[in-house]
């Protein structure tokens, strides 16, 4: 049996709030206690056993572990196309970067592979290694395609999605759909009475046809602003529907080239902390480095971070890391960093159904945290109660 671990002396955000000099205390994979040192009674919860291990970490942040609704891979291994070793790959890429929860993104593709894959993905999901799978495309716009192949492009058949659900064994997440067209909204109340998230995304929707979507259970705005038509003050489309909208849940991905900071500071302003879900939206590339690389059957050049098509340069995916996104927000965003938390931690783990596990830094939950130092760079991960990034504290 693993010592316990105590975390001292960092700056930690729970749901209450931020303590300072606070401290975490781990008991094998399990989150036993924390908050502030003061005295407690002996015995009491959140005391810290005699011949605990103690790591101080005064000068540093201690949050939540990272959860990934949208990614696609990273480490140049792909959870859209890669066999079980590359998803594995990329899941490892992803940890040293913060992220302990990850939902693997698939991309359009023939509606066979599809299923065939997903049978791969929740293999990995039922041993624990992924949180989930999430099928993006391939009942899409040909209008906001971005990059998918737009010969694979279908509407939403019921009986196609119902396919893809069964294949999924149970571990299907979320589905990004064009509800506009046809069998939309029959393929967003099917997801919803299978328990699955309805995301409207790659969608050429009006405002109105999004506020249907919606009412027939829609939950999740994929990658808000980008893939959709943009605000018109006499078309306001389906970034006004999805932000006035108290059920919804709009993805965001802070990477500074798919959302101008303003743009940001709107959806904040206008969801509000507890409807944002930060995101990657990554490829194989994150935590890769630039270079060629294939996203489903097409493929995509990555020049100084930036992943676009090779035909028709449109933006694919993106290179970020969560922990890149925590630390814009808190330093270019001038974001709060307890709204921050709720974006890339509690917010995720709540639509995924996990937050009585995940999301947060409360006793019984898993131990999965991320250590930052004062200028929010990450120094140490740990997951279920494992140092994933052991922090190196000179």
């Amino acid at each position: 049996m693993a010592p316990t671990k105590v975390l001292a002396g960092a700056r930690v955000v729970l749901p209450t709030g931020t303590v300072d000099d606070g401290r975490v205390i781990v008991e094998g994979t399990r989150i036993a206690g924390g908050g502030s040192p003061g005295p407690e009674p002996a015995g009491g919860p959140g005391e810290a056993p005699a011949g605990a291990e103690t790591v101080d970490l005064s000068g540093h942040w201690v949050v939540p572990g990272f959860v990934d609704l949208h990614n696609h891979g990273g480490g140049g291994a792909s959870f859209a196309g890669g066999t079980a070793e590359d998803v594995l790959k990329g899941v490892r890429t992803h940890r040293a970067h913060g992220t302990t929860t990850v939902v693997a993104s698939a991309v359009t593709g023939d509606l066979d592979f599809l299923a065939r894959h997903a049978g791969m993905l929740a293999e990995l999901a039922q041993q624990g290694d992924i949180a989930g799978i999430h099928f993006e495309g391939p009942f899409i716009s040909p209008c906001r395609k971005g990059a998918h192949d737009e010969e694979l492009l279908r509407d939403p058949d019921p009986a196609e999605v119902r396919k893809l659900l069964d294949a999924a064994h149970g571990q299907a997440r979320m589905m990004t759909l064009a509800t506009e067209l046809p069998g939309g909204l029959d393929s967003v109340r099917l997801l919803t009475e299978h328990g699955v998230i309805a995301a409207v995304g790659h969608t050429d929707a009006t405002y109105e046809q999004t506020l249907q979507a919606i009412d027939a259970g829609a939950r999740v705005a994929t990658h808000l602003f980008n893939a959709m038509p943009p605000l018109g003050h006499r078309s306001p489309g389906p970034i006004t529907a999805l932000l006035e909208d108290e059920r919804v849940t709009v993805e965001l991905i802070n990477d500074g080239t798919h959302l101008h900071p303003a743009a940001l500071q709107l959806a904040f302003h206008h969801a509000g902390a507890a409807r944002v879900a930060f995101i990657t939206d990554a490829m194989d590339a994150a935590g890769f480095g630039d270079g060629r690389y294939m996203l489903g059957p097409l493929e995509v050049e990555v020049a100084d971070g930036v992943a676009r098509l090779v035909e028709g340069g449109s933006i694919a995916g993106s290179t970020l890391t969560l922990d890149r996104a925590f630390k814009r927000a808190v330093t270019v965003d001038k974001l709060p960093v307890e709204d921050v938390v709720r974006a890339i931690s509690a917010n995720p783990a709540r639509l995924l159904g996990l937050d009585d596990r995940i999301g947060s830094l409360e006793p019984g939950k898993d131990a999965d945290l991320v250590v930052l130092d004062a200028a929010f760079d990450l120094v140490g991960v740990m997951r279920q109660g494992e140092w994933v990034v052991h922090p190196q504290l000179g």
